[in-house]
């Protein structure tokens, strides 16, 4: 389903579609705009009045059932800790919204228009007047300030980093300023639109950084009408959501009530959803996928198996290094791991030689680096050639390649190259510290029977050499909290992907944010907070950002923080006939947020 009310929007924005400019005023010109996007023009012109991937006349009614699995134990995504309840996203509505048929335009939600400085200095929205809370109460211009005030001083880490010297008055009833300490950058200025709305008076009496037991008073299109404390949570539609005919919702949020039954594990979960207990699934295990969606429900066409092609960006799907461990510090160990995943075996004996290898964190996208640097890459190389890998110029980034026989020793030859390097060697066939003489051994965090299957040939490759990993596997909330305190050697998890190299890689490789959840690896390297500054000094210039892309995905991929895993380039779902999508699939999603469920007359 479509994400709403995020703090960090993941669509972000630059020219306005409909503008003018007060040169005469006192400071810099202020352009007035109804959308805007960071390059180019908005897709939506002024007067729009729906998505092109939307049926505007879907009915409304019904009810849609998902799964989750694991547990949950609060209602509030921004805790600090716990584990929130599925479909939290549609508590809260944010200022702004984008569309999933092209990747940095926002468009009017809460803020029915935005005016900015020309040089990005301040951005100001205007809360439309008919904008109302779940309650029925007026959404206004206090609600945003104490919004981004609580975020900022009660919320994750990184968003005060983020937003480290942004402040924020009212300015009227429905108009809001927000001012930047510094000119220039329209990135994080846009970003402000994706600032989810939090109704003041319900959040002034909760403390923001704790866990919330009951549902909270939200801005959003769903609230909470029951639940059962880790069970299930069943979300209805609000009859009377002041947003429901505005052009960016215009054709979705068609159903009544959106149900989610919590399971134990996945292959519980299967079995229900063949057995009609829920309504649809994506399946991410292409076994499952090839072998076990079969039966009466699929041969009497009440379940729908469908595979769906796309060409949308492909996450870094990972075995991911924590190199704040010491085994895992020197780039050379990093490397030689890499050599004992041998993909084609699991392709072809697990993946029925469906899956494609993972090899750059713009996968799927014209900023995943090939070949050797361009001149305009390595110009901007050049001032860290000292600090990263000397590869980075010299050689095209390809994980390894075996032959799929499951016979590794050539790998395996290179992998003990580079463990001699870094101070291992082989005795009495165990790889141990050539100095202090212990075992190379370390743990792996998962918390899905799906990841063990793939795991274990790579631990059984490593047990070969002598290494040992330990499989270790956790709860959704453990998982979850241990990942937050950064509490593992290796983690199955990876980077998410986007559309183009935008600000929010701050979050995952700059150095001001260590205490961030998305910095898996655990990495400060100036070099790496070189290139992130470069690609958000450069968010309007297509060139510049092709090619500082191009260069951060090199120096990630020469660093060997990950064990790249494997993606596919289709959706693999299956769902219940009596749900219907609309004929037009939006570009960078599947469009579940627009399907609906026909009404009997």
């Amino acid at each position: 389903m479509k994400t709403r009310g995020l703090v960090f929007f993941c669509m972000f924005s630059a020219l306005s579609s409909l503008y003018t400019q007060n040169p005469g005023a006192e400071g810099p010109p202020t352009i007035s705009a109804t959308s805007i996007s960071l390059r180019g023009t908005p897709k939506y012109q002024p007067g729009f009045t729906r998505f092109d991937y939307v049926n505007p006349d879907a009915p409304k009614g019904g009810t849609l059932t998902y799964h989750a699995i694991g547990t949950y134990d609060n209602f509030h995504r921004y805790a600090l800790r716990g584990s929130c309840a599925a479909g939290w996203e549609y508590f809260y509505d944010s200022l702004m919204t984008g569309s999933y048929d092209e990747s940095d335009a926002l468009y009017p939600l809460i803020a029915e228009s935005l005016e900015y400085a020309a040089d990005y200095s301040f951005i100001i929205f205007s809360i439309h007047p008919q904008a109302k809370d779940q309650e029925g109460q007026p959404i206004t211009a206090e609600d945003a300030a104490f919004s981004f005030n609580t975020f900022y001083e009660k919320g994750v880490p990184h968003f005060k980093t983020y937003y480290n010297g942004v402040t924020v008055q009212v300015l009227s009833g429905n108009r809001v300023r927000f001012d930047l300490p510094e000119p220039g950058d329209k990135e994080k200025m846009l970003d402000l639109g994706g600032l989810a709305i939090l109704p003041k008076r319900f959040w002034e009496e909760h403390d923001f950084s704790e866990p919330l037991a009951t549902p909270p008073l939200g801005t959003g299109a769903y609230r909470v009408k029951d639940y059962k404390m880790g069970q299930y949570v069943i979300l209805e539609r609000v009859k009377d959501y002041w947003a429901a005919d505005l052009p960016v919702n215009k054709g979705q949020y068609n159903f009544d009530a959106i149900r989610y039954d919590y399971y134990r594990d996945d292959t519980i979960a299967l079995e229900a959803f063949k057995s009609g207990e829920y309504d649809i699934r994506s399946e991410s295990d292409i076994e499952k996928w090839n072998t076990q969606y079969t039966g009466p429900a699929f041969t009497s066409g009440l379940l729908i198996k469908e595979e769906i092609p796309h060409a949308i960006p492909r996450p870094m799907s990972a075995f991911n290094f924590n190199v704040e461990r010491p085994v895992f510090q020197d780039r050379r160990v990093r490397m030689a791991l890499n050599y004992f995943l041998d993909f084609e075996w699991i392709n072809k004996n697990l993946f029925y030689n469906q899956y494609t290898r993972t090899r750059s964190y713009f996968q799927n996208t014209e900023y995943a680096a090939a070949g050797l640097p361009s001149a305009a890459e390595r110009r901007i190389l050049e001032p860290i050639r000292d600090q990263i890998p000397a590869e980075v110029f010299t050689q095209a980034y390809n994980p390894p390649i075996t032959d799929g026989s499951g016979f590794i020793r050539p790998q395996m030859r290179e992998a003990m190259a580079l463990f001699n390097e870094a101070g291992w060697e082989l005795r009495q066939g165990k790889l141990v510290h050539k100095a202090g003489g212990e075992q190379m051994q370390f743990e792996l965090l998962i918390y899905s029977p799906s990841s063990e299957k793939t795991a274990i040939p790579l631990q059984r490759n490593l047990a070969r050499f002598g290494i040992v990993m330990h499989i270790r596997m956790v709860d959704v909330s453990q998982f979850v909290n241990r990942m937050r305190s950064r509490d593992y050697d290796m983690l199955d998890r990876g980077y998410s992907a986007a559309s183009y190299p935008s600000s929010l890689l701050a979050l995952a490789w700059h150095s001001d944010y260590m205490d961030s959840t998305y910095n898996l690896a655990g990495v400060r390297d100036p070099a790496l907070d070189y290139l992130v500054e470069g690609i958000i000094a450069h968010q309007e210039d297509a060139d510049a950002l092709l090619a500082w892309g191009r260069a951060l995905d090199r120096v990630l991929t020469w660093n060997h923080y990950v064990i790249p895993q494997w993606h596919t380039s289709q959706f693999r779902v299956a769902y219940n006939r009596k749900l219907h999508k609309p004929q037009v699939r939006p570009r960078y999603a599947l469009g579940l947020h627009t399907w609906w469920i026909p009404q009997e007359p």
